[in-house]
């Protein structure tokens, strides 16, 4: 065995759509990416991570669907017949297309369509940015197709500043965890959850399904989805009316509050309990928990937005910690963007400044209508996709790929494999995987801030979203040192070098074997309404938003029921062999997905656990697996998001049920959980 032969082990530092942004250790030989496993580089991650990364990295790196040459369609558009061609012919006809598009129709016809893949801050959005700015092109507003709905409704209380450290819920006496399945998508707050508990916290689920940690706590709320806003404004009418809240802290933290009761006061107890579909002993043991606690925190995951009332539910529940006092400590508060306070410099990253005034924006939920859009002007006729597989995430899939089928679209695409969205394209460029690049590292989850270098060499002819967007500018004339700049300056560029926790590293320098955590501004751990403040105008938690009631008359939450037509609500949670729809092409989810519903409903309609099923609406129909549990409300069926095209015989996936057209209260999100279905045998 040569000394090039032998196994390495090298720090890398996960990039998915996860709020955790694990730490790895990486077996590489000859080359070749061998295993993945958790490192203890960043102490919050701690050498643990999830089996997916574990166990599906290398066959995304390595298997039948990894994209290593440049491939140009030669057959009828997603019949999957594509011949290879060179780097240069690949982008002269990007080149070539684009520019005859603009020539016609202007720059904003060509459309950049990109979401949340690799979450480097260079991959992610660098130099891609930059280069569509500079072009013209249409712009998206990314948001509200996830998580847009969450941070709009956390910085209507808060503003732009931190959250509680996920650490900090050892402190803790009283843990309500809100619309996040922790244990799939929130892995590494189990562990902490758990010694709290064994230090004799409380830890109270609220899910409409009882996830694997409900069945490991001390109170499970399984509520009707999207009536979360009724429990926590019942909560607080409650509390109101037992005297338990904090006159004092409202006084001076909070803003809005009568307008805030006022709208709370209607959801009396019985309201509540009808309107969510919970026993009344339940919610007055809640309320009695939430009185008893000396340090409450509330842990958020992005179910709440996917409902109409989504917008209001998670505002409501977070501010059940400011009306109760549960500020200011280690301990108490609102567990939610810690890492806010990583100093991204993202506008000068991106190239703000390159941004055309007037050019127009479109929201990312739209583009399936907006693709068949007659009267836009200009009309989309040209689109690149990368970051992204809208085919497996958006709603109304039929819709999407009939405007995406369009015989007078251009699509490139980019990606590390053939994905349903890369088959429908007119060129593919091959994108290396993190593995094989530099990039640098913040979180939405935590408030650790990381380096990574590449591990290995790019596979095959593939390349690094930077170099591909550099030689793409290259190619439209756009010189200079803003479309010239090295992966080392770019890092420098994302993050704030002169911040006093880098202690004098540049961003591009940080040790890959390192996590630098991110603390208050006086170096001492963030707690909010004690070393960090509101970052909004009044300085305060503001419970109203006049924002919200400009925009649409939600300055206070409130709820919004939706008309259901059909019998079930089909609620499409996190995948545990998914990240999103990362690793969709792993023999792991190939095959029939499966549904959940409640062993009720399932006697009444004569189905049998292990059956297969047809799910249906007006949209679509998807084959399923039917999986009988009590897991389930009744009137609620599961099955996990992330499904690619072969997995039902229909070709489409639960994606094509979901509605587009109906949208949450705030930032005009996506209502995922507002679809509603019935059950046939296949």
């Amino acid at each position: 065995m040569t000394l090039d032969s032998m196994p390495q082990i090298l720090p890398s530092v996960c990039p998915l759509d996860c709020p955790d942004t694990c730490s790895l250790s990486v077996e590489v030989q000859n080359g070749e990416l061998m295993r993945v496993k958790g490192s203890k580089a960043n102490p919050y991650t701690d050498g643990v991570i999830c089996n997916k990364v574990a166990r599906y990295y290398p066959d995304f790196v390595h298997g039948t669907s990894r994209l290593t040459h440049p491939l140009k369609r030669v057959g009828p558009r997603g019949a999957g017949q594509y011949e290879r061609i060179s780097w240069e012919a690949a982008l002269d006809l990007i080149h070539d297309q684009f520019r005859a598009a603009i020539d016609t129709y202007g720059p904003e016809t060509i459309l950049p369509f990109n979401y949340a893949g690799p979450h480097g801050e260079l991959a992610g959005g660098s130099m891609d940015r930059r280069f569509f700015y500079q072009m013209g092109a249409t712009m998206l507003n990314r948001g509200p197709l996830c998580g847009g709905v969450r941070g709009g409704a956390y910085a209507s209380l808060f503003g732009n500043a931190p959250g509680m450290p996920p650490v900090q819920v050892l402190h803790s006496d009283l843990v309500l965890v809100w619309g996040n399945n922790v244990t799939v998508s929130n892995l590494h707050l189990a562990p902490l959850l758990k010694k709290m508990r064994a230090r004799g916290g409380k830890l109270v689920i609220i899910d409409p399904k009882r996830i694997k940690i409900a069945e490991q706590c001390d109170m499970h709320v399984m509520l009707k989805p999207g009536t979360d806003v009724v429990l926590a404004m019942g909560l607080a009418a409650e509390l109101d009316r037992r005297g338990a809240l904090d006159a004092r802290f409202i006084d001076l933290w909070v803003d809005g509050f009568e307008a805030y009761m006022a709208q709370a006061r209607d959801y009396p107890a019985d309201v509540v309990c009808a309107l969510c579909g919970i026993e009344a002993a339940q919610f007055e043991a809640l309320v009695d928990l939430v009185i008893a606690a000396e340090n409450m925190a509330c842990a958020f995951g992005n179910g709440i937005e996917r409902g109409k009332s989504g917008g209001s539910g998670l505002r409501a529940a977070m501010a059940l910690p400011a009306l109760t006092g549960h500020h200011g400590r280690l301990g108490a508060g609102v567990l939610a963007k810690s890492g806010v306070a990583t100093p991204k410099t993202t506008a000068r990253l991106q190239g703000d400044h390159l941004k055309k005034p007037g050019t127009q924006v479109l929201n990312i939920v739209d583009l399936g209508a907006a693709l068949q859009d007659d009267t836009l002007d200009p009309p989309i006729t040209a689109a690149m996709i990368y970051n992204h597989n809208p085919v497996a995430t958006h709603p109304d899939q039929a819709n999407l790929i009939k405007g995406l089928m369009r015989d007078d679209l251009f699509l490139a695409g980019c990606d590390v494999v053939m994905t349903d969205s890369m088959a429908l394209c007119d060129v593919i460029l091959p994108a290396a995987s993190h593995f094989e690049f530099d990039d640098i590292y913040g979180a939405y989850g935590q408030n650790f801030l990381q380096r990574a270098e590449p591990v290995m060499p790019c596979v095959g002819e593939s390349l690094p979203n930077t170099e591909i967007f550099r030689r793409l500018a290259a190619r439209f004339g756009y010189d200079g040192p803003m479309f010239e700049a090295s992966d080392k300056q770019l890092m420098d560029e994302a993050i704030d070098g002169a911040h006093p926790q880098l202690n004098g590293v540049r961003p591009s320098e940080i040790s890959v074997d390192t996590a630098i955590e991110l603390m208050a501004d006086d170096g001492t751990p963030m707690i909010m309404c004690q070393t960090v403040k509101p970052a909004t105008a009044s300085g305060k938690i503001e419970l109203f938003s006049a924002t919200y009631e400009a925009a649409g008359g939600f300055g206070v939450p409130r709820y919004v029921a939706v008309a259901q037509d059909l019998p079930f609500t089909l609620i499409t949670p996190s995948s545990d062999k998914r990240t999103n729809a990362t690793f969709g092409s792993d023999p792991a989810s190939q095959g029939i997905e499966m549904v959940e519903m409640n062993p009720r409903d399932a006697e009444e309609r004569g189905l049998v656990d292990g059956q297969d099923v047809t799910v249906w609406n007006g949209r679509a129909e998807v084959r399923l697996q039917l999986k009988v549990s009590d897991a389930t409300r009744q009137g609620v069926l599961y099955s996990p998001k992330g499904t690619w095209r072969g997995s039902s015989d229909t070709g489409f996936t639960v994606n094509a049920l979901i509605p587009a057209d109906v949208r949450t209260d705030i930032e005009d999100g996506a209502c995922y959980n507002e679809t509603f279905v019935d059950v046939k045998p296949a």
